[in-house]
């Protein structure tokens, strides 16, 4: 089985001058934990999950050792969220992205994941973002070619 058999195909995508409230509305509203970055030409320039989102809420480490009463206020640190809500996605999205080939075999893109810690793969064919690969998407399809699940 290939990744091109399994991907998903209509996906959402956020250009690098996306707000974090754009971001953070569309992970909400899809129901979905994260979403590549692309330039202009629809090439990846990044990803940006939940993850990130939730991190950029809190100091780096630099900041906190220099400063750590402006950060032990947690309700204050709450409304970090309106300090940075017109941030651009460039500021915070993971920049080195993990990518697969539409026609690597789907084992090889959960071995990936499992590897690295990720829940999702972008599938690049020709510096294109033409889908997305998650670990539902490959755990259920083994699980239904294999015990012969129907839907």
């Amino acid at each position: 089985m290939k990744v091109r058999d399994i991907m998903e195909t209509e996906l959402d995508v956020v250009p690098a001058d996306a707000s974090y409230e754009d971001v953070a509305k569309l992970l909400y509203t899809k129901n979905i934990s994260g979403v590549p970055v692309v330039d202009e030409q629809g090439g990846l320039v990044g990803a940006v999950s939940e993850k990130d989102l939730f991190r950029i809420m809190y100091p780096y480490y630099k900041s906190y050792y220099e400063h750590p009463e402006s950060y032990t206020d947690y309700e204050q640190r709450e409304n970090k969220i309106n300090e940075i809500r017109s941030h651009p996605v460039r500021l915070f999205m993971t920049k080195e992205v993990v990518t697969i080939d539409p026609e690597a075999p789907v084992m090889r893109a959960g071995a990936l994941m499992l590897a690295r810690g990720i829940n999702r793969l972008p599938v690049v064919e020709n510096g294109q973002v033409i889908g997305i690969i998650t670990r539902s998407h490959i755990y259920r399809r083994i699980l239904r070619y294999h015990f012969e699940i129907v839907e």
